[in-house]
């Protein structure tokens, strides 16, 4: 009876196994244990109650054991023992250990009479080997050959049972070992001529699987276009299965399989286009192939739009045609017709936006969203804001989505699911511009009051991001951030209130409303930290513009902030000191007062290094130093450099790569000039550094960042102030910044020219090597003494610059420059050349014009090449983009010659927008080459560029779009 069990079991197991094998597993490590848990348990109860007395419930599982060692012993002896076994015997005891394996025991014999069984000709025997095989063979093991030569034997008898169950063997082990002895062996099966659907269908599935995990090992060959055609066989089943590896060949090959998009668009029109009785066999639940149908629209994902007119007007046809069957009655009330029905329409909506090119199809999937927005389902809910999160990246859609901004607030309100929630809230983003920006912004600082506290700071960071990205009234901005620190102090970043003090640094009008806000808010009896630290900033910085009313008067400003002071951290604390000593400059009469807090015990003793060495150095300067020394020393804060804020990479980071948050984010950006975005400021790329908790944000730690060189060490601005010795290096010469620029596009010209000296360069590049010539000439009547011309660079370069000549006392030569590093980005190169005229020493500095783009190699791509390749670099660290005012006339012509010039290729006819400019290009590094794609997107009538970058290599992308940008 036991054995029948065993048999009853693994029958029922083989027959999953083989079911499961002609349907894709997409988890590479399939295991028997996974997919039958309930069959473990209905066998495992059936033995219990037939081969175990009935035991008291404590003694069960010892009842259990006991009777398994007792079977194990008895295996164990038969295959020990003189007698041979016959074929029957054992598959009879391989399938008994396979079932006791599948009850969680160790199984450490049996493996050799397993692959013996797979020689045998007998179906059921066979089965039983390669089951085994399948779940309890190691990769690893030494018996991995003889079990591939028996695959082998197999695949080569063109019996299709045998093949089957050898390709069910090679995809469930999936070895590297099994890829490198069946990778090219498998192909040739695939797509032979003779080979039945059946077989085609395992070896589809097991070519996947060994592409998944070995993709080295698959070689491209011939068998490729052929394997495209089996999207025409008439066995739909063999169909899904070539569609499933395709679909995952063309994401890494695309050049390849591309000839499977019109015969996907023509096997998806038959199956749209067909009534549900000609796909009888294939019809789930009144939907005609619905799997087939959601995988041919994930393969046309992996392409462009069809260029072709024909294939293009099919597709939308098709798309329409699912979009009408969507508003139809359903046929059928089971929960299964509509899950069907909806994942083939959400698969046609993800194809529309990743097209991107139909505005009828776009609003019409946004409006079939719409009504998914109130369903009574809370995954088709869920499923509706996060598709509408992306159709707000589209132009054609966003004002679409803006139509259900009432539904989303409302869904925000009162869903009861987390997860709903927080795709609301992400929708709302999305779906913000200047026209409802303060109306998304204050429901989201309502919501945040009673959010949950998993998503609060994803909320925060949203919220400081709409309301400087969409401030035209920036006190509309200081009220907001103001609000959210209140509402979620602890949730506020470090990144969010640096972003506030920057902002107001940098806008003279905001600056007396922001003092006197926050002063107000200071008042209040419980402030949280972040406020503090806002607080001591601002007023230590402009807290002379409110001194004038009596009710804020510098002394009061001090007592308020001094009242906080014992409820602060240590970095808090800090702050707050270079905050009193600030007052010492700006208002002399509370002077003694915070020279008494400064000498007090509490400070000079403090436990703290970090505070005490303040509290001696502040009270030392402000007792020795001069009122002009006080007044250089403590000057206020000069206007942050312009650049991107860093509260959005911190959410791009938050978010991760994977979510369609963090993959959409970049695209969300370029809708900003079109849907009513406020004139952005000009932004680098690059991430703003983020200082530590006790850093000195006063500016009194560090000085400002030299162009050259390594950053001062913190503390140094004190002693340069009572330092005498000259800087190393002299400042950049005037107007060199500006010449410097235009050579970004050129290589040949004047680099500088002043009453004394011109400074002509020559240079040329080829992939990753440079050569650079430098002229001095001199443009006075009497002899220059002691010219010295000397090239300061970093140290990562100076091992790279391959030879430097001086060829005259006016030529020098850089010769052969070797770019080996892909950092170029960070080197600062400078030629300064000194010179004695009228007795006095001349200094000029002059940085090299050697710029990343220099290592261009331009590259021509056709249409579709282009687009599959931006589709590829779609993470949000591959894209940088930049929206920016035109500094010069907005001429096509010189646009032109500046893409050219830049390094790239010009790509004609290849944006849909004629008015667009596209380019493409390689980035030459001794080690490595990055492809770089390119669009400019001129807007004639708000004068605007919108100009986007995709390289494999964040920082890359990053100084790229600073150099370029700065040329339009």
């Amino acid at each position: 009876m036991f054995l029948a069990i065993c048999q009853l079991g693994v029958e029922a197991e083989s027959h999953i196994v083989d079911t499961l094998a002609r349907l894709e597993v997409s988890s590479p490590h399939r295991r028997l244990e996974r997919w039958l848990p309930e069959g473990r348990k209905c066998c495992f109860d059936l033995h219990l109650s037939v081969s175990v007395p009935r035991t008291v419930p404590g003694k069960s599982k010892e009842a259990e054991i006991k009777r398994i060692n007792k079977e194990l012993a008895n295996i164990r002896s038969k295959f020990k023992g003189d007698k041979a076994l016959d074929g029957y015997s054992k598959k009879k005891y391989v399938c008994k250990l396979l079932f006791i394996f599948l009850l969680g025991h160790d199984i450490d014999f049996g493996h050799m009479e397993a692959v013996n069984l797979l020689s045998s000709n007998r179906y059921t025997e066979k089965q039983i080997g390669y089951l085994f095989i399948s779940v309890l063979v190691n990769s690893n093991s030494e018996l991995i050959r003889l079990i591939n030569n028996a695959i082998k034997n197999d695949l080569a008898s063109r019996n299709p049972t045998f093949m089957g169950l050898a390709l069910h063997c090679i995809a469930n082990v999936g070895s590297r070992e099994m890829a490198e002895a069946f990778a090219g062996e498998i192909p040739k099966i695939l797509v032979a001529g003779d080979t039945m659907d059946s077989v085609k269908q395992s070896a589809a599935l097991c070519l996947l699987r060994l592409y998944r995990t070995s993709p080295d090992l698959v070689p491209m060959g011939d068998w490729t276009s052929r394997v495209v055609h089996l999207l025409n066989d008439q066995h739909l089943g063999v169909v899904t299965a070539a569609t499933s590896l395709i679909t995952t060949l063309a994401q890494k090959n695309p050049e390849e399989f591309k000839t499977s998009v019109s015969l996907a668009v023509s096997r998806l029109s038959r199956i749209v286009t067909s009534a549900s009785t000609d796909l009888q066999d294939y019809t789930y639940y009144f939907v005609p192939a619905p799997w087939l149908s959601v995988k041919l629209l994930r393969l046309l994902q992996c392409y462009p739009p069809p260029e072709d007119p024909a294939v293009r007007g099919r597709l939308t046809e098709c798309l329409e045609t699912i979009l009408n069957k969507a508003q139809e009655p359903p046929k059928s009330k089971k929960v299964q017709h509509s899950n069907a029905k909806n994942a083939v329409l959400f698969e046609t909506i993800s194809l529309i936006i990743h097209h991107d090119s139909e505005p009828n199809l776009l609003v019409r999937a946004c409006n079939q969203l719409g009504q998914f927005l109130q369903h009574r389902e809370t995954n088709l809910r869920y499923l509706a804001l996060e598709s509408m999160c992306t159709l707000a990246s589209s132009e054609f859609s966003h004002e679409a989505v803006k139509t259900h901004i009432e539904t989303v607030i409302n869904a925000l309100k009162t869903e009861r699911d987390v997860s709903v929630r927080q795709r609301a809230v992400d929708l709302l983003y999305a779906m913000c511009d200047r026209s409802n920006a303060q109306q998304i912004v204050a429901e989201m600082l309502s919501y945040l009051e009673t959010a949950d506290y998993s998503i609060r700071e994803e909320i925060v960071l949203k919220v400081a991001i709409l309301a400087e990205k969409y401030a035209v009234d920036y006190t509309w901005y200081v009220d907001t951030i103001l609000n959210l620190i209140r509402i979620a102090g602890d949730y506020v970043s470090e990144e969010v209130w640096y972003r506030v003090i920057q902002i107001v640094i940098n806008r003279d009008d905001v600056q007396g409303y922001a003092a006197k806000t926050v002063f107000e808010a200071l008042q209040a009896p419980a402030c949280h930290e972040n406020l503090v630290k806002v607080g001591g900033y601002i007023l230590g910085e402009f807290g002379n513009l409110i001194a004038g009313d009596p009710r804020s008067s510098p002394l009061i400003q001090f007592h308020l902030l001094h009242s906080k002071f014992h409820l602060c951290s240590v970095p808090t604390r800090a702050l707050l000191l270079s905050t009193y000593i600030k007052f010492v400059n700006l208002f002399p009469e509370v002077k003694t007062t915070i020279q008494d807090v400064l000498r007090s015990d509490s400070q000079l003793k403090n436990a703290d290094v970090e505070l005490q060495q303040r509290a001696v150095e502040y009270l030392r300067l402000s007792t020795v130093a001069s009122t002009d020394i006080l007044a250089t020393v403590l000057e206020e804060m000069p206007p942050f450099p312009e650049r991107q804020s860093s509260i959005l990479a911190k959410l791009k980071k938050k978010k991760g790569p994977d979510t369609a948050t963090g993959l959409e984010e970049a695209k969300r950006e370029r809708s900003a000039a079109v849907n009513g975005g406020p004139e952005p400021a000009p932004a680098s790329a690059a991430a703003v550094s983020t200082p530590s908790p006790s850093a000195d944000l006063l500016g009194l730690g560090a000085a400002p960042p030299a162009p050259a060189g390594p950053p001062p060490s913190s503390g140094g601005l004190l002693v340069d102030v009572f330092s005498d010795s000259p800087s190393a290096v002299a400042p950049l010469a005037p107007g060199s910044e500006d010449n410097f620029a235009r050579f970004v596009c050129k290589n040949n010209g004047v680099l500088f020219e002043n009453q004394l000296l011109q400074i002509g360069l020559k240079s040329e590049f080829r992939q990753n090597l440079g050569r650079m010539f430098i002229f001095y000439g001199n443009k006075t009547s009497t002899q220059f003494l002691n010219f010295t011309p000397t090239l300061i660079c970093s140290d990562d370069l100076q091992m790279n610059i391959l030879g430097l000549v001086c060829l005259t006392p006016q030529h020098m030569a850089i010769w052969d420059l070797e770019e080996g590093s892909e950092e170029v980005v960070l080197y600062q190169t400078r030629d300064a050349p000194q010179l004695l005229y009228g007795g006095t020493f001349q200094n000029v500095s002059v940085k090299l014009p050697i710029t990343l783009n220099k290592f261009f190699q331009p590259t021509e791509m056709a249409s579709q090449d282009f687009f599959q390749r931006w589709k590829q670099l779609s993470n949000p660290q591959q894209e940088v983009q930049n929206i920016f005012k035109a500094k010069h006339p907005m001429d096509t012509e010189i646009t032109k010659a500046k893409i050219i010039g830049f390094g790239s290729a010009l790509l004609e006819e290849v944006d849909p927008n004629p008015a667009n400019f596209v380019g493409a290009g390689i980035i030459h590094t001794k080690t490595t080459q990055i492809g770089c794609l390119l669009r400019l997107e001129p807007n004639l009538q708000a004068q605007m560029y919108r100009l986007t970058l995709r390289t494999s290599k964040e920082t890359v992308s990053q100084r790229l779009c600073e150099l370029l940008s700065e040329q339009f």
